[in-house]
């Protein structure tokens, strides 16, 4: 250990001299009386129960300076019964520790040391304009009935202060644990401890506390006071000025003497041999370096660009606003006014003559095969198009309010070749009021959903503040800048996005909502008859979602950890449910689920998800349950999209009709014709969506991911997606246009999910892991200084999805000027 001498000047000798009376007066035999000692020089002795050494070490401490000595101590002995005991003395406290040191672990495994060293608490700085002397008293004692040899070494640190920018190694072990006194210049408020090491193990602990005595750096109390994190190769602890009145502070290193709480093994050679030394078998060297934080304006220019990026969403959307009404304004000047592309909006001028026979539009490929249906469905259809909002209209149920009875619905349903005024008969009243459900529910949901996780996120982030364990929350410690009590604002922040774009897409819907109103005051009933029906309540469930995602991912990552990362994806499952049935909805509108079957689909959903995060770790029983519920799920949904809702299996007339009756569907549909199926377009995409759905169920069967949440979640994304495709697909292989707009979105979205897609698989933390083996994964900000990676996806992913929600909301803008009989279902 590097040292130096200090001399001996007549004042000190003087102070050891009165020190040697002051002990002799408090009882000391002659023998114990302190032995003045010097820095750097190695005394060997032994001791017993009739006798007691007692060092005295003496040292001059310049004006404004800190000084530390650190106090080495061996013994040859490794009887537990009578362990060496040294006590050093000093002005301010005293230190004490045995030789054998024992630690214990886990299952009270214990780890015995016979070398121990240890930093004394340095004396503070005096503002005294000359040296101040400092005495320091060292104890050596033992119970045992025979002597016991010892080696003491007292030194003075030469690089006890760690300074800013610069880079310091050293070597740490259980019994030899290092601490280091760092001040902050005047210039810097904020620092950021970067510690690394090239071995993952031992397991260690990097501890900040204030300059206080006693220093806390053993492995049993190095978590009672300051700020602590676990480590294997990488640890980073953000400081700030504000935290220390004294503007300086102790970074403590532990190494800890076992690697469980760093995700490590139990080591072999414990077994059969409890009583073990450990001294040369578990040291660490350590790199710590103390680099400045960014500056408030770095703050400051983060939020300016969160806000301003998104404020541009908002400006290109009143620039495509305005064009569109410019054009709108043209063709009215010129007399030649067409249907509002995505509002629906038409003139009371459109050419359609009062001679339109009565319900043409419920034709399908063979109008006069639907006659019959047309003349049930116009008495309904007869209610003045201004009575869309009338008070009197019944709230939605489950009751059909189709007026005919349940065998043409079944006709209908089932013919071959489907157009769209099929599947619109009922009243749009009555359909607008179903899907305004699914608008109101998910703001109840969202409420009753958001405010406990937001008291639960703030406890954690306080359990963290009092406790200062770092070890509770995964951030990206390397980026993780605090503002208040958050400790990572940059994640918090980062999710503006998805709460300014749904509120944006809101807006765009409730313009589209508008705008339809106005266009259904000014036409005639028959206008009715064009266009995919507007219902515009999931729509506003969608724009409600992303606000919602935004506000849950922001309550995650104040505390990001295995408890309570279903906070941030289950909105994310409503996101992508919520399109998808809005999808189905654009061809579908009278079949579509009800939105009380379709939230409550969704709880089920997140109900496996937690379930999933507690017990698909290493339980077999459950992924076996839950593959086999995604299969038979899968299968019942295919039917139930196969056979437009109108599969039914159960016979009122005879306990075993169930069984018949699904004998019965089988040979018809399996055997009679299985050369080729009735409904081609959709027995291909459901074949092709089982089995993707399959290959999800074994693959989570065999591989059980830890990561539950986000295999759910890929398993909705990934439905999505084929859902999309094929729709779009269809949609061209029925020679429908996709106009600019629609197309300009599929194309933004495309591109801006691939942006995000490769930063979020960027994986900078993982609560799957421990603590400590996450932080390897911790790396530096890569925008402004103030984002990392996962910053990065936020705002893409907001775009993303935005560009989705605009995707669904304009992909069917062609149709507004063809007949609903003319439009195909798929």
């Amino acid at each position: 250990m590097a040292g130096r001498t200090a001399p001996a000047p007549g004042a000190l000798l003087c102070a050891l001299l009165c020190a040697a009376a002051a002990a002799a007066a408090a009882g000391y035999s002659p023998g114990d009386n302190p032995a003045p000692g010097a820095f750097g020089h190695v005394y060997r002795g032994a001791v017993n129960i009739s006798s007691e050494r007692v060092y005295a070490f003496a040292y001059r401490s310049e004006p404004g300076q800190v000084d530390a000595v650190r106090v080495y101590v061996n013994s040859s002995s490794e009887n537990l019964q009578y362990p060496v005991l040294f006590v050093v003395r000093q002005q301010k406290g005293v230190l004490s520790w045995q030789v054998p040191l024992i630690f214990r672990g886990l299952y009270q495994r214990t780890y015995n040391y016979q070398e121990v060293s240890r930093t004394l608490c340095p004396s503070e700085p005096t503002p005294e304009t000359r040296p101040s002397e400092q005495i320091i008293f060292v104890d050596v004692a033992s119970m045992a009935p025979f002597n016991i040899a010892y080696e003491l070494l007292v030194t003075r640190l030469e690089n006890f202060q760690l300074e800013t920018n610069k880079a310091f190694n050293f070597t740490a072990s259980p019994s030899q644990p290092q601490y280091f006194l760092y001040k902050f210049p005047q210039d810097v408020d904020s620092v950021i401890i970067n510690v690394v090491s090239d071995a993952a193990y031992p397991c260690s602990v990097v501890s900040v506390q204030d300059i206080v005595c006693p220093v806390y750096d053993l492995d049993h109390n190095v978590e009672f006071d300051g700020v602590y994190q676990s480590m294997t190769k990488q640890a980073a602890i953000t400081v700030q000025r504000k935290d220390f009145p004294g503007e300086q502070f102790f970074v403590v290193f532990v190494i800890k003497p076992e690697d469980y709480a760093c995700g490590g093994s139990v080591p072999s050679s414990i077994h059969g041999n409890v009583n073990r030394t450990w001294n040369l078998q578990r040291t660490k060297n350590l790199q710590v370096t103390i680099v400045p934080s960014i500056k408030k304006s770095v703050y400051v220019q983060a939020m300016f660009f969160s806000f301003l990026s998104f404020l541009s969403f908002y400006l290109g959307s009143v620039v495509v606003a305005f064009v569109h009404y410019i054009r709108v304004q043209r063709k009215a000047s010129a007399g030649r006014l067409s249907p509002e592309h995505g509002s629906g909006m038409m003139s009371s001028s459109h050419p359609i003559s009062a001679s339109t026979p009565e319900g043409s539009s419920y034709g399908a490929i063979d109008e006069s095969s639907s006659s019959g249906a047309r003349q049930l469905s116009s008495p309904e259809r007869r209610a003045p198009a201004g009575s869309d909002t009338d008070s009197s209209v019944e709230e939605e149920s489950d009751f059909d309010t189709m007026p005919e009875i349940e065998s043409d619905k079944n006709i209908i349903r089932t013919k071959v070749f489907l157009y769209l005024s099929d599947l619109s008969r009922k009243d749009r009243r009555i359909v607008s009021k179903k899907y305004k459900i699914y608008f109101w529910n998910i703001i109840t949901i969202a409420v009753f959903y958001a405010l406990p996780v937001i008291q639960l996120v703030i406890t954690y982030q306080t359990v963290v503040n009092v406790t200062g364990n770092q070890d509770i929350c995964y951030y990206n410690f390397l980026c993780a800048h605090p503002l208040g009590v958050l400790s990572a604002f940059n994640n918090i922040l980062s999710n503006v996005g998805h709460m300014m774009l749904g509120f944006l897409f809101l807006l765009i819907v409730l313009r589209r909502d508008i705008l339809h109103r106005r266009a259904m005051e000014m036409k005639d009933i028959y206008t009715l008859d064009y266009g995919i029906p507007k219902h515009f309540g999931l729509f506003y469930a969608m724009g409600i979602a992303l606000m919602m995602e935004g506000v849950l991912s922001a309550c995650y990552h104040v505390c990001p950890n295995y408890s309570n990362f279903q906070f941030d994806t289950s909105f994310m499952y409503m996101i992508a449910g919520l399109c998808m049935l809005k999808l189905y909805q654009t061809r579908h509108p009278d079949i579509n689920a009800s939105a009380y079957s379709a939230y409550a689909s969704f709880a089920v959903v997140i109900s496996l998800a937690v379930l999933g995060v507690v017990f698909g770790k290493n339980d077999m029983w459950f992924w076996v349950i839950f593959s086999l519920i995604h299969i038979l799920g899968s299968l019942a949904l295919s039917t139930q999209i196969y056979y437009m809702g109108r599969f039914k299996i159960d016979d009122p007339d005879s306990d075993m009709g169930i069984f018949r009756r699904a004998v019965m569907v089988l040979y018809t549909d399996c055997i009679q014709q299985c050369s080729r199926p009735m409904y081609m377009d959709r027995m291909v995409l459901l074949i092709v969506g089982n089995l993707v759905n399959w290959s999800f169920a074994i693959f989570g069967l065999v591989y059980r991911p830890r990561d539950f949440a986000s295999y759910i979640l890929g398993i909705f994304i990934c439905n999505l997606l084929l859902y999309l495709a094929f729709y779009i697909i269809m949609k061209l292989r029925s020679l429908e246009r996709l106009l600019p707009i629609p197309m300009f979105c599929i194309v933004a979205t495309a591109v801006v999910w691939a942006a995000a897609l490769y930063f979020f698989f960027q994986t900078l933390s993982s609560w799957e892991e421990t603590p400590a083996e996450s932080r390897e994964k911790n790396r530096p900000c890569i925008l402004l200084g103030f984002f990392d990676d996962h910053d990065v996806w936020h705002f893409l992913s907001a775009a993303a999805l935005f560009f989705s929600f605009l995707v669904l909301l304009t992909l069917d803008d062609d149709l507004d000027t063809v007949r609903r009989d003319k439009i195909p279902v798929f």
